[in-house]
This record gives structure tokens, sequence and C-alpha cells, in this order.
């Protein structure tokens, strides 16, 4: 209660209520990402594992330098 009325005080939000709402749209956010991690997860114990060797960084970067110029978004639960 005490932070919610802080971020009113402070004018990031022009009541409680709004300062709920994106708290609680936050948290919703969060749930979605988690369970998609989770979801990754669960799939990625059934498929094939990658062994790490010295060059797979640098790899991993050549691909990721490839798709960004090709314009492709990464995958936003890898990149935070």
């Amino acid at each position: 209660e005490a932070l919610i009325q802080q971020k009113v005080r402070g004018g990031l939000y022009a009541n409680a209520e709004e300062a709920i709402d994106a708290a609680l749209q936050l948290l919703a956010a969060r749930d979605r990402q988690l369970e998609r991690l989770r979801a990754a997860i669960a799939a990625g114990e059934e498929g094939e594992a990658i062994p790490w060797a010295p060059g797979l960084m640098d790899r991993i970067r050549q691909e990721a330098d490839a798709r960004q110029r090709r314009g492709e978004l990464p995958d936003p639960d890898i990149c935070q």
C-alpha cells in the first residue's frame, strides 16, 4: 500500500487503481513469460543437446549477427 501511494504521489500514476492495474499487467506478462520458458525447457529436455565446444559461442554470435542483418527479431525470452 505504501509503495502504491509513493508511486501516486510521485506522479507516475493518477491514482491507486491505475498503479494496481499497471502492476497486475506486469505480473500477467511475467507469468506468460514464465510459462513460455517452462514450455521451452520441457521441449528442450526432449530435444537434442548441443555439446559445448570452444567455438560454440562464436558460432552462436555469428548466427545471431546473421539473423539481425536479415531483420529477424530475437526471441524475447532469450534476449532481455
